[in-house]
């Protein structure tokens, strides 16, 4: 019998670059939360093929995928079939989630496993609203709050790497609207500032940017081509 999990977004309201361990990592405050925007994996206990589904087209999965990552975590085998919705480098932790979701299924909520894992798999497992600190396996639980956003997700890729080298090139700025990356961001990905403009041409609002990007994002709903609206989640 197939088992059937969900792996639902998350958004990075704030982030702030706190410093740079020895090993180059860098640490971090921020505040996330979980979104009803989901990735769906098909789990066969006794299988072994790791099967990818995105737009309708179905491909091979690859060994160093955060969910084989995740299962060799946990000393486990499994057939998956991994349903994409969330995009990937848009900044809403879609491979984390879905790393953190086999994490579930096994019962393995340590953080410290989830962070060797990846940077946002910690807070994806405990989902809800927290304070991530650390290089993002610290978590403090916040009160859940009822919100909506409304995300507009360009169609490029923005690779965290390269950000966060772009943010140590630029001699580590503040970013004014609550995200030390943003700058950063926009200086490795320069095509992110018409996007930004249009969400906030769109909803009369200034848009903040996910993470690391490309999804900017601002609070409220907010209809039209492109936009995409979010309401919070509550822990898993």
């Amino acid at each position: 019998m197939r088992i059937q999990l969900e792996a639902p977004a998350k958004l990075t309201l704030s982030l702030r670059v706190t410093g740079i361990r020895d090993d180059g990592y860098h640490l971090i405050r921020a505040e996330m939360v979980s979104l009803d925007i989901f990735d769906s994996l098909s789990l066969d206990p006794e299988g072994s093929e790791f099967v990818v589904i995105n737009q309708d087209k179905s491909t091979q999965g690859e060994q160093d995928d955060l969910v084989q990552q995740a299962l060799r975590a946990v000393n486990c085998q499994a057939g998956v079939v991994l349903t994409k919705r969330i995009p990937a480098g848009a900044g809403l932790g879609g491979g984390s989630s879905d790393a953190a979701a086999i994490l579930r299924w096994a019962n393995q909520r340590d953080p410290q496993v989830a962070a060797a894992i990846g940077a946002d798999v910690a807070f994806c497992v405990a989902g809800g609203r927290a304070e991530v600190s650390g290089i993002g396996e610290v978590l403090t639980p916040l009160e859940h709050v009822n919100q909506t956003f409304t995300l507009y997700t360009p169609a490029m890729h923005c690779s965290t790497p390269v950000v966060y080298r772009a943010w140590d090139s630029l001699g580590g700025p503040v970013g004014e609207n609550g995200n030390d990356l943003e700058p950063a961001a926009l200086h490795a990905y320069p095509a992110l500032a018409e996007h930004r403009d249009f969400l906030g041409s769109a909803t009369g609002q200034q848009p903040r940017l996910a993470g690391s990007g490309s999804t900017w994002f601002v609070e409220g709903p907010y209809e039209g081509p492109g936009l995409v609206i979010a309401h919070t989640l509550a822990p898993q």
